[in-house]
């Protein structure tokens, strides 16, 4: 099982970090110890003093495949999460002043909390979904997936040019704007829109 992730796939957020808005999509990667299930609290790192949060839409892929095409890449998509891309700020700027790799600050074990998957057929607006993510109980995020530089369809095909993808493997599809420092005592909820209403997806408490 493989955690992709997306980088800067929001202007605004490209945008205050002081990022160029990017011409491909930015791809990195976790590993598998990196998920945080079932709303576990994150103790806070001892190798960073500038935890920041990022609240997305985590996609689940639902079967195998490589080299999509464009016409099939949401037939790939099984489920729809909430997820959390924690960062330590303060290494992912040093390593990217020496021009170094940030896996250290992106990849760190527990930093890719994320919550139970929801079948893709409950999203009748699929592929636009509404989420938030709010911090002791204040909305800090607001996002849509409709609002991403590269569409759902773009990070299917893109992706799949370089990594075989299989079932199981999961999407974080970028951050939109808000995202800021977390500290001990930090309650985080992340919240997806519903034909009914926002539903509380996930809960992550900074210890």
């Amino acid at each position: 099982m493989k955690i992709i992730c997306i980088g800067r796939n929001y202007s605004e957020h490209a945008r205050e970090l002081n990022n160029a808005v990017p011409e491909d999509p930015i791809v990195f990667m976790k590993p598998p110890s990196a998920l945080l299930v079932s709303s576990k609290p994150l103790y806070y790192p001892e190798f960073t003093t500038a935890l920041h949060y990022e609240g997305e839409i985590v996609l689940q892929i639902g079967k195998n495949g490589r080299h999509v095409q464009p016409e099939f890449a949401e037939s790939y998509i099984s489920g729809i999460g909430f997820g959390i891309d924690f960062t330590a700020r303060d290494l992912q700027q040093q390593c990217k002043t020496k021009g170094l790799p940030w896996e250290i600050a992106k990849a760190f074990d527990g930093s890719a909390p994320i919550s139970d998957m929801v079948p893709v057929e409950e999203f009748p607006d699929f592929p636009e979904i509404a989420f938030e993510l709010h911090k002791n109980g204040t909305p800090v995020q607001t996002g849509n997936t409709k609002d991403m530089l590269f569409s759902i369809t773009d990070i299917i095909v893109y992706v799949s040019r370089f990594f075989k993808l299989q079932m199981g493997d999961l999407i974080y599809t970028g951050t939109p704007a808000g995202v800021g420092p977390v500290q001990i005592g930090d309650k985080l909820e992340g919240f997806i829109r519903f034909p009914d209403g926002l539903r509380k997806m996930l809960e992550c408490e900074i210890k």
